[in-house]
C-alpha cells in the first residue's frame, strides 16, 4: 500500500520513498500530533520534525530509518509544548542537534530544558546529508513558527514538486489557530499566502503538525474563504 498520510497514535508508520529521500510519519500523544523523520537515502543523515510525545515510539522511529540509530537535527516547528515534549528523551539518546524559529528558541528551551542550537529565520537552509531544506517563517500562530521545505531533484520523477512540512501554520481547511485576535490572524494568513501559495505549484504536498495531508491545489480555492471568516 503506498502513502496516503494517515497516521493514528499507536498505528503504524506511514512511509514515502522518493528520489533522493525517504519520509516517515506517525501519531504521538494525547492531541495526535504528527512528528517526521527524513532520511537521506545517499548519506544515511535523519533529521525529525516536531518530537512531540511518546519518546520511545519516535526512538523506534528513528530506529526505522537507521539501524545505528542516528539523528542529526531535531526540528521544533515552534513553542507549543504538545511539539517538543520528547525532546529532551530524544536528544539525551542520540545527541542531536536542535533547531527552531528564533523567536520561539528562548520558549522552547526553557519549556523542554533543551537548548537550542541553532536560532532559523526566514531564507535559512538546512542540510541533511545530501538533502537541502529551506527554512520558510510563518509568524502568528506563534512568532516563531517555521515551516521547511524541500524540492526533489531534477532527475526525479517529478522534478522540482515541493514537499512542505507546517508544523501549525497550514492546515487541510485553514491556517494554524490565532487565538481570534485579528492581527494575528492577519499576519500568518500574509505569510501564507505569498510565502507559500503564491511561490509553489498545486502539486506541492503539505505534511501539517496533526492531522491528515493535503496538497497547495486542494487549499487555493479556499484562500479567500479562510481570509472571510477570519480564521
Amino acid at each position: 500500500m503506498g502513502y496516503t498520510g494517515d497516521v493514528v497514535v499507536g498505528g503504524p508508520t506511514q512511509l514515502r520513498v522518493l528520489d533522493e529521500v525517504e519520509i516517515r510519519k506517525v501519531a504521538v500523544g494525547p492531541m495526535a500530533n504528527n512528528a517526521y523523520l527524513l532520511t537521506c537515502r545517499r548519506e544515511g543523515a535523519q533529521l525529525l520534525v516536531d518530537p512531540a510525545d511518546d519518546p520511545e515510539r519516535l526512538l523506534d522511529l528513528v530506529r526505522e530509518g537507521s539501524d545505528a540509530a542516528r539523528l542529526d537535527d531535531v526540528v521544533v516547528t515552534h513553542r507549543h509544548a504538545d511539539h517538543h515534549r520528547a525532546l529532551a528523551s530524544v536528544v539525551a539518546v542520540t545527541g542531536a542537534d536542535v533547531s527552531a524559529g528564533a523567536p520561539d528558541a528562548d520558549a522552547i528551551a526553557a519549556s523542554s530544558g533543551v537548548a537550542v542550537d541553532r536560532r532559523l529565520h526566514h531564507g535559512d537552509t538546512l542540510a541533511v546529508g545530501h538533502l537541502t531544506l529551506e527554512v520558510i517563517a510563518l509568524a502568528g500562530h506563534t512568532p516563531g513558527s517555521v515551516a521547511l521545505v524541500y524540492r526533489e531533484p531534477a532527475h526525479a520523477e517529478s522534478p522540482g514538486r515541493a514537499h512542505l512540512f507546517t508544523g501549525d501554520s497550514l492546515f487541510p481547511g485553514g491556517v494554524g489557530h490565532t487565538h481570534g485576535d485579528e492581527s494575528l490572524f492577519a499576519q500568518l494568513f500574509e505569510d501564507v499566502t505569498t510565502r507559500l501559495f503564491d511561490r509553489f505549484g498545486d502539486a506541492t504536498w503539505v505534511y501539517p503538525g496533526h492531522g491528515a495531508d493535503t496538497t497547495l491545489g486542494a487549499e487555493r480555492p479556499h484562500l479567500a474563504e479562510w481570509h472571510a471568516r477570519g480564521w
